[in-house]
């Protein structure tokens, strides 16, 4: 379990042990793309071509780039069948599954914004 009283930062101050920590990781789900890829391995997105169709307007470049990113920060797991022809597969870690189960309450957050904004 974590401890809250370590994590909370110094009295005005956002320099604590956990800060740059953070700082990565909003940096590494705020780029373009990361968070539709996530979502998309969330909702069962395997295979290159489903990871493709199922986000738009992301060009085959950007996706694969983006795939070896969360794959080196250990966010997507890349398992290559040995088939003909070969298989790839990529499938959220355990780091990137509880990520996403973390970003839920933020992305309904969002919806919620949204709807209100609408208004």
């Amino acid at each position: 379990m974590i401890n809250t009283q370590q994590l909370r930062p110094e009295r005005n101050s956002i320099h604590d042990d956990a800060c740059p920590s953070f700082q990565e990781t909003l940096e590494l789900i705020g780029r373009r793309w990361t968070g539709s890829i996530l979502a998309a391995a969330a909702q069962g997105a395997r295979r290159f071509g489903e990871y493709r169709a199922a986000i738009d307007g992301i060009s085959d470049r950007m996706l694969t780039q983006r795939l070896k990113e969360l794959e080196a920060n250990g966010l997507i797991e890349r398992t290559v069948i040995p088939s003909t022809p070969v298989q790839i597969r990529y499938d959220l870690s355990v780091d990137g599954k509880t990520l996403s189960q973390a970003l839920q309450p933020l992305t309904r957050w969002s919806i919620e914004r949204s709807a209100r904004r609408a208004r």
